[in-house]
This record gives structure tokens, sequence and C-alpha cells, in this order.
């Protein structure tokens, strides 16, 4: 093979530069500001009217077709469906049902907001708070498990009235009283799976035509809410036996909605009722058959089946009449002093009030006729034969009056939904007057608007104070209040004797359940209120109460939510650290994983409201120990996600902590940092990156000039770097931080230091694998290693060669390490990264650099165009053309044609631009390079074709002759 020569092209950059600089022009609109089109009248489209009218605003196609409904979204509430218990999911399964019975009586606009809290999310905390061990049984005549398939009841076609008739009888012979069986010794779960059953049995019945069998269902299903043998699952037992009600009243709704199709004047096709349909709108037939249901359920014989059922189907009076509701709410309210057991008559109120209050939202005089029929009754929660009850089942008095809480909590919500404060002091009145009952506070106190609370604040305090307890716990009283006394502010006045009185009682709890519950709720009130003084006395007597026995143990849920409280509040750390009793209250959390979690929290509220920086000795020291107690939290067991969270924050703690021109003091942060959080590899680059900053700052402020001191400094920062770069694992970081540091280094005038980041990168490259992971994926290193090399070289073009290594030592070092670098089979990684040094080959060949670094005498005012230096120059690059040309000689396989074509025009285009192509220079070369890239049919045309087009617009500028005639000399294939 011939030898070639490199002849590098003389440059003159400035020149270069004037010429190719684009003409500017002034302009005061941002290329990407929205565009606003102004349409005139005489092309606006014209409608009927002779209105001019505009195009519409073009809508987003995925948007419209979701129809605003996000799939994701969809999918994550089905999740967390799956996630729930099984009282939960028995619950999600009948969402829909409930959403259904969610409709406000047609015709009317539902009057409640968002204020008011709808019973689908109070019925999930029923379903996981009510539960039980013990067995429980169910009657019902469609689940005997030997008799299961009397579920299914023959059908057959009706053709006449008498059939029809008949067949009724027949089902009604068929579940007659003595069909009915008990299924004893159930679980919790089995019971909510018969419950789910006898819903699907209901459904199924109702799509067979079978709606003597579905009536039968919902009447058997009300029967299961007399029973109370298992008294502390009676909540949820309502829950689940409500929700099969609301499905009944919504199939049989829906089926005279039906019924009711009429044909509008002109149509041949009837059409279903409107939401807003009026009675007059109703057919005849579909209103009598509304009146039928309404007999039947009238001539059921006991009293709660009747009053539940006739509740469930309480919206089909709209089909009737339009003043029903109020008459028929009051009628089944007197009908509910009939029931004789406290717990059953209050939950029948509920469903009364929570049915009444989606159809006729704005009737509310059963809803106070009911809470003051329960008030009359209340003394029968005392009576003998509550008492025995609670005796047979040993259940405490106060765990008995907690069952009352969900229904009182929902009559007083309807009472107190958009009400006045004279209504609130109506209701306490009479609770004052008839029982004074703690039980019946509480859930005022959580139904009524918490601004009516927090105005009456002491009034509140008192009455709690004279109330009788009866078995409801007077804390909770306290939390109730301390609740609305957060969500609204009492007068100012008031606030400070309210805490005292409270919190006189509140530390008085020898309980540490009930202290804590009182504690985590009230912790808020001072920290809106008042100072740190007040905030810091709480924590300490928090921490007096919980340390006994460890009792803290048990409540770190609770002792968290008090953090959180806190910290949401008071954002001035340097208040906060520097009450005493907050660090103390931290080490409370002794078990590992809490603690962290704990320490996750400051520092995310940290990073998060605390933008600017801090020297602040009392918040340094704080979070450093609350960093440290993170990071020795990690070991090999860590997850990934888990060690990036607490790089994340550390690394946010370390970027706000500043000690401004103090940077000697900074850097010896950043010492104390790297000896505390050496477990973790982001933050110890993060610490490089600052360091490098601090250099960088220096340099700033002595505007290059740098003194002996500052000059000690820098080098300082220099071997922090150095000493710290080989404790991180990823090599990729190690080579990008060496030369970073590097470019720092010979920005501030250290050389020595400058060399040695340079000659520790190239040291380090022989040891990149082939593959490396990244997120979970082996990948290639190919591209980050080109990469990364590229970078390299374009720096070595400012470093200055040591007069001890000798000429060109760096290149030199680096083409050994490529050489010797075992590169992927089949790849041309090798040759891409010699075509690169060529480029800088032929930049150092230059008389003037086209780039310098202030202050550094590069290679071109060291050596001056010495020939001796361009001898150098002129040696590597023979021998890397020898290279290249030797590697594009072995690319004969058919194989590895495309690569060998891909190659040669590369080198061509690197020679055009960097290269002499004289004739008598290289120009043939360049020639054989184009041949040889389109020789064998793989070149890329249209490349050819602008390379081409390249050459020939150079050819046409001052100086350009050569490209002209290698232009010529280059001919153009075609494929065809």
């Amino acid at each position: 093979m011939a030898a070639y020569q490199w002849v590098p092209r003389m440059r003159d950059y400035v020149s270069e530069k004037a010429q190719e600089a684009c003409v500017t022009e002034l302009t005061d609109n941002h290329p990407l500001k929205p565009m606003t089109v102004t349409v005139t009248e005489s092309k606006a489209k014209k409608t009927a009217g002779g209105k001019a009218e505009l195009a519409s605003q073009p809508t987003d196609p995925l948007s419209s077709s979701l129809d605003g409904t996000d799939p994701l979204s969809m999918f994550a509430a089905e999740s967390t469906l799956v996630s729930m218990d099984p009282l939960s999911m028995a619950l999600g399964r009948r969402d829909r049902s409930e959403s259904e019975g969610k409709k406000a009586k047609p015709g009317k606009k539902s009057s409640l907001d968002d204020s008011f809290e709808p019973w689908s999310t109070k019925k999930a905390n029923i379903l996981s708070k009510y539960t039980t061990s013990e067995r429980l049984s169910i009657t019902t005549s469609f689940l005997s498990s030997s008799d299961r398939e009397k579920v299914t009841v023959k059908t057959q076609v009706q053709t006449t009235m008498t059939d029809k008739v008949k067949n009724r009888l027949e089902q009604l012979d068929d579940f007659e009283e003595g069909s009915v069986k008990e299924m004893l010794n159930l679980s919790q779960q089995d019971y909510v799976n018969r419950i789910e059953e006898l819903n699907q049995a209901l459904i199924q019945a109702w799509e067979q035509d079978q709606r003597v069998k579905a009536l039968k269902i919902a009447i058997q299903c009300s029967k299961l809410l007399v029973d109370i043998s298992v008294i502390q699952f009676y909540p949820s037992k309502f829950v689940l036996i409500t929700d099969i009600l609301d499905t009944f009243g919504n199939l049989v709704y829906e089926r005279i909605r039906q019924k009711s199709a009429y044909y509008p004047p002109g149509a041949k096709v009837p059409q279903m009722l409107p939401e807003d349909f009026s009675p007059e709108q109703v057919p005849d037939s579909a209103k009598e058959t509304c009146r039928n249901w309404f007999y039947k359920i009238a001539s059921i014989r006991e009293l709660i089946p009747r009053l539940y059922v006739e509740t469930a189907i309480l919206r089909c009076y709209s089909f009737l009449t339009t003043g029903e509701y109020s008459q028929a709410l009051l009628r089944l309210s007197s009908m509910m002093r009939g029931i004789g057991d406290p717990l059953v008559a209050v939950y029948a109120r509920t469903y009364l009030c929570r049915v009444g209050i989606l159809v006729a939202p704005d009737v509310r005089d059963h809803v106070t006729i009911n809470l003051y029929d329960f008030l009359t009754t209340y003394k029968q929660l005392q009576s003998d034969s509550v008492q025995n009850i609670l005796a047979v089942q040993q259940l405490e008095m106060e765990k008995y009056l907690h069952l009352y809480t969900p229904a009182l909590d929902w009559i007083l919500q309807c009472v107190a939904h958009r009400a006045s404060e004279d209504t609130m002091t109506e209701v306490l009145e009479h609770c004052k007057k008839q029982c004074n009952s703690a039980l019946l506070l509480n859930s005022v106190m959580s139904a009524f608007n918490p601004d009516y609370v927090a105005s009456r604040a002491l009034k509140f305090v008192d009455i709690i104070r004279d109330c009788e307890e009866a078995g409801f716990p007077k804390h909770e009283l306290y939390t109730s209040l301390g609740a609305n006394l957060v969500l609204a502010d009492p007068p100012e006045e008031q606030r400070l004797q309210t805490l005292n009185e409270v919190w006189k009682v509140v530390m008085k709890q020898k309980n540490p359940a009930n202290y804590i519950s009182s504690a985590e709720v009230w912790i808020e009130y001072p920290c809106k209120h008042f100072t740190k003084r007040e905030v810091n006395t709480i924590l300490g007597d928090i921490i007096k109460h919980m340390v006994p026995d460890r009792a803290f143990e048990d409540f770190y849920p609770q002792l968290q939510s008090i953090v959180t409280k806190v910290l949401s509040h008071m954002h001035d750390f340097a208040v906060l650290f520097s009450m005493d009793k907050f660090l103390p209250f931290i080490d409370m959390f002794q078990k590992e994983s809490v603690k962290v979690e704990v320490c996750k929290t400051v520092m995310e509220t940290f990073t998060r409201v605390r933008q600017e920086t801090t020297s602040d000795p009392v918040i340094m020291n704080a979070l450093m120990f609350i960093c440290k107690t993170m990071h020795d939290s990690v070991n090999a067991l860590t997850l990934e996600d888990e060690k990036k969270a607490i790089s994340n924050l550390i690394c946010g703690f370390i970027r706000r902590i500043s000690f401004g021109r103090d940077f000697e003091q900074q850097l010896s942060f950043y010492v104390e940092a790297r000896a505390t959080f050496s477990n973790l590899e982001p933050v110890l680059i993060e610490l490089v990156q600052r360091v490098n900053q601090l250099s960088m700052e220096t340099h700033k402020v002595v505007k290059g000039n740098h003194s002996r001191k500052t000059a000690a400094f820098v080098r300082a920062c220099a071997a922090y770097s150095f000493i710290t770069i080989p404790s991180i694992n990823n090599i990729f970081s190690q080579l990008n931080l060496y030369l970073v540091s590097g470019q720092v280094a010979m920005v501030n005038g250290a050389l020595t230091q400058g060399d040695a980041f340079l000659k520790a990168a190239i040291g380090l490259l022989p040891d990149v694998p082939r593959t490396i992971q990244i997120d979970g994926k082996v990948q290639s290193t190919k591209p980050l290693l080109s990469g990364f090399i590229n970078n390299f070289i374009s720096n070595l073009l400012v470093v200055p060669d040591n007069p001890d290594q000798g000429v060109l030592y760096l290149v030199r070092g680096l083409l050994n390490v490529i050489q010797n670098y075992t590169w992927e089979d089949g790849s041309d990684s090798k040759v891409q990264a010699y075509l690169s040094v060529m480029g800088l080959l032929s930049a150092m060949s230059q008389e003037n650099y086209l780039y310098h670094v202030n202050k550094v005498d590069s290679n071109d005012r060291l050596y001056g165009s010495d020939p001796k230096f361009l001898n150098e120059i002129q040696q590597i690059a023979t021998t890397l053309i020898t290279e290249i040309l030797e590697h594009l000689k072995q690319l004969q396989q058919q194989e590895a044609l495309r690569r060998q074509s891909v190659l040669a025009l590369e080198f061509f285009t690197r020679m055009v631009a960097h290269g002499d192509i004289g004739p008598d220079k290289m120009g043939p070369l360049a020639v054989n390079l184009w041949n040889l890239a389109q020789k064998h049919g793989y070149a890329d045309t249209k490349v050819m074709v602008r390379t081409l087009e390249h050459l020939k617009t150079r050819g046409a500028q001052r100086d350009g002759r050569e490209y002209a005639d290698l232009a010529t000399k280059l001919p153009l294939q075609s494929r065809t």
C-alpha cells in the first residue's frame, strides 16, 4: 500500500467567522409566540341569520375521544378496589348501583355541593372499622347449600293474563315461609360472600323477569337488619344490606322508566323520558305499574322490611306526583317510632335520611324529626334490655355507643348542611335538655360548619366539661373540637384560654392511646396561632407521656403525623431547630425504617420550602444529623430507588449550605460531608461538582488573577476532587468528573493538577467494560465511550505539553489506549476515534488555535509553529492514515462492505474539512476514498449528492479552486 501523508489545511479562523456570520435583523416578536389570526367579515362563513361565524378551535382528538374519562385513572380506581379488605371489595362491586342511586329527583336540580360528604366515602370507613371475629348467621330461602338450585325458578311463555297470575302464585308457593333456612357459623368473609350472592340472585331474578322473587329477596335482606346477635358488626351489615336495597330500588325505577316511553308529536319511534321529566309526561300504564309496586310493599306484614323496601323505591314517587316526597318522608319518619331496638331504629332513620337527601335534597323536615325522635328515645341506651344484650355479647358501653356514631353523623350532616348558626344552637339546646350526651355532642361538632364551632370555642369547652360521659370518652370530644379549631380560627381573645383549658384535661390522660389521639390533633392549633414556645411545650409534654414504658413504639403513625403537621406550619427551620424538644422528639423513633421516613419528611420539607442558602450552624448541624441518619440506614439490601431518593435529599441539603465569601469554610463543610456520606455515590458526585464550582467562584472573585493564597486554595480544591473521584463506582461518572475537574484546574492555572486529572482519565479508559447496566437494562458502552473520547480530544487542543513528558504525550497516551482497547467485534469505533484525532492534529498544526484558556499558553504559543513540533504531528497523522486505510482494506467481506462504504465517506468528509486536498497533496487519496465509498453500491446516494454540491459551493468561493477541481474528478454513480 502506498504511504500517504496528512497535509493539514491552513485556517484563518477570524476571517472564516466573519465570512460565515449570518445577517441579523431586529425583531420584536418571539418566534415561538402563538400566532393570532384575524378573520375579516368578508372571509367569515355566513350563518342563516346573517352573522359571521368563525371556525371553531381545533380540538384534541385524544381528549375528545376519551369524553372526559381518563383510562389510566379508571384502571387506578379499579386497582384500589382490588387492594381493599373483603368488606370494601363487596362495597366496590356495587359502586355502580350506588352511583345510580345518587341521581336526584327528576325535574329538580340537586342542592348538594362539595361540602356534603357523600355516603360512598363514609361507607368505606364503616366497612373497615366495624368488623368482627364472631360467627354470623343468615336466614334466607335462596342460599341453602343443599337447595342452591332453587334459586332458579322455571320460566315459561306467558300468553294470557291468567297464565301470568298463575305463574306469580307458583312463585309465591315456592317462597313460602317453610322454605326459609338459616345458615349458621359463618365467618365475616363468608357472610360478605353470601350477601354478595343475594345481590347477584336479585339481579338475575330481575333479568329473568321474576319480579316477585326479586321483591322477596329484598324483603328477606331487610329482615336481616332486625338481627343484632353480633352487635359490633351491625354498621357494616347495614352498609351491605342497604346496597342490595339500593340495587332493588334502581331496578324498579329503571323498569318503570322504560315502560314510560312515549311518542313525541310526529315521531314514529318511542323515546325514553328525559332526566328532568314531569309526572304529566308519564303514561297511565306506567303510573299504574308504579302504584302496584307501592301496593305490594304496603302489604308486607312486618314493619322493618316494609319501611326499608318502600324507602328503597322512594324515588319512584316522581312518576306519580311532584308533592309526594315530603308527605311520604314524614309518614315513614312517623312509622320509624314503632321500631323497638334503639340501634336498629337509628340506622333505619339513617337509611330514610340517606335516600331522602338524594331524591328530595331541599326537603329537610323529616331529618329534624328523626333527630329529635332519637333524642327522645336516647334513655333507651341505658335501659335494662340494652344492658342485658351487652352483657350477653360481652360488649362494653363505650364500644356500644361508638356503633351509633356513623348513623348520627349522617343524620346530623343532613341537618347541618347549609344550616345557620341558629340551627346548631337549637340542636345543642335539645341535646342539653333531653340527654346532654357526649355521643350527641361529638356528632354535632363533626357535622356543623367548623366556623360555627370555632366562634363558640370556649362555650364548647364548657359544654364538654359539663356533659354526661356515660360510656363515651370525653377525650374524643376534645379531639373533635380540636379538629374544628384547626379548620377554622376561633376569636383571638379566646385562643390562649381555649388551649389552656383543653390541655389541662388532655395532659391528665393516663392512657397513652387516648392521650396521643388528642395530641395528634391539637398540635396543629399552637402551630397556627402561637409561637415556638407553646409548640415546644406541647412537644415536651408528648415526650413525657410517650417515653415511659416505651409507649412510643405503639404509636409511630400518630407521632409521624405530629411531625408532618409541625413541618406543614413551621417553615423557618432556624426557629424549628432552636426548640430544644424537636430533635429529642425525632429520637423517639427507635425503629430504623420509621425514623428514616421521618427524616425524609423533614428533608423533603426543607428542600421544598427553603430555596435560599444558609450558613446557620443550628440548621446545618441539625440537618447534618438527620441526613446522617438517612445515610447510615443504607445497606446492601436497600433498593436502588430508595438510595436515589435519599441521595437526592442529601444533595438538596448540600446545595443549600453556603458560607458566602468564606470559601475555606465552605471547603471544610464539603470535607465533612464527604466523610459523613461516603456510601452514596450520587452525593460524592455532587460534592465533586460543588468543589469545582467553588474553584470557579474563586476564579470569578479574583477575576482570574490568583494570589498565592487563592492559588493554593484552588489546588486544595483540585486535590479534594482527585481524592474523591476514585471512590465512585460508575466508571463514566469518574471519566466525566476527571475531565471537568481537569478543565477547572486549567482555567485556574493549576496546570500540574490539570495534567494529573487528564492522565487519570486516560489511565481509566482500559477499564471501561463493553456493556453496562442502565435502569435495569444491559446496554453497550460504545456510544458513551465514543462520546467521551470526542469530548476529551477537543479538550486536548488547549492543554500545553509538559516539558518533562515530551511532545504531545497526552495525545500519544490516548492513542495507545485506543489501540490496545478491546473493542466490540464488528465495531468501527476505533477508526472513528482515529478520525477525531485527525481533526485534532489538523487544529494543532495551525499557527493560532481556534480557542484558548485565559492566561494559559497552549502549544501554538509554546512552540510557535516550530518545524520539529509540526513534524511530530505529521508522523502521528501519517501513522493514523496507515491504520485507517489498513482497516478499510480488511473490510472486504460481503457483510462488511456497507461499513467500508460508510467509513470511506466519513474519512473523505474529514479530509475535505481539515486537510489540504490540492492535486499534489491529498487530492488523489480523496478521489480514491470517494470511489471506494460507492464501489459496491452501498453508498447513500442522497448523502453523496449533497456532499458533491457542498464541494461545488465551496469551489465557487474565493480561494476555493482546489474544491472545484476535486468536484470535477468525483464521479457520481446512480443506483438502478
